[in-house]
């Protein structure tokens, strides 16, 4: 599972970070980034409709790979995994969530900004961390010094990123680029999908643009 999931994030380096309000809407969420040409979706639990969304989403796009973000404990871990999600985002590094996805082959990004949760972070078998808020610490500057003595490690900026400065993040250092501005939640609640399916467009042509 691990294998396949990075080589669908290779093919479009993106992942929305979703907030869903009404489960009933993941759906044709779900749809409006495929068409938009984004194939993966991350799916945060800070709404009481975020587990739900995730199987809602799943069921309505096979294909597309959906995980869960937000994950602040081993029970919410557990729980979005039993409805459907392919991998999970935690905002900080939890050894206990890394474990156990580690032990039952379920892709894991911790949060990791600082060198120690790095070490950690490879320590427990990870090579890929979410760099989060990334414009807060540093953004491409700071993910091009630390990198240095973490040459195996890719990382997920993630806040602070948007199509302005996009381009500036498509280096060898990033594995993708997470964020809200792929799929605003305001489009989502009125239902403008068309505006989602845009965002997506041009986030895509702006990574095919800069990537080597």
């Amino acid at each position: 599972m691990i294998a396949m999931l990075k080589e669908k994030v290779t093919e479009t380096y993106l992942i929305p970070v979703v907030v869903i309000d009404d489960a009933a809407k993941a759906g044709d969420t779900a749809k409006a980034l495929i068409t938009g040409g984004v194939n993966i979706m991350e799916i945060t639990l800070r709404t009481e409709a975020g587990l739900q969304a995730i199987e809602n989403a799943k069921l309505a796009c096979p294909d597309l790979i959906v995980g869960a973000g937000t994950v602040l404990s081993l029970d919410k871990c557990k729980e979005a995994i039993s409805r459907g999600a392919g991998f999970v985002v935690s905002p900080g590094f939890d050894p206990v969530i890394v474990d156990y996805c580690q032990k039952n082959n379920v892709p894991i990004f911790p949060g990791c900004v600082t060198p120690t949760e790095i070490t950690a972070a490879i320590n427990s078998g990870v090579d890929v961390v979410k760099f989060f808020p990334a414009q807060v610490y540093g953004g491409i500057a700071a993910i091009k010094a630390i990198s240095a003595p973490f040459g195996k490690v890719k990382f997920i900026p993630t806040g602070g990123v948007d199509n302005s400065n996009l381009a500036q993040y498509v280096i060898p250092q990033v594995f993708a680029v997470g964020g809200a501005w792929l799929c605003d939640r305001k489009h989502i609640n009125s239902g403008d999908f068309q505006a989602i399916t845009a965002a997506c467009q041009t986030a895509v042509k702006i990574v095919k643009e800069n990537r080597g």
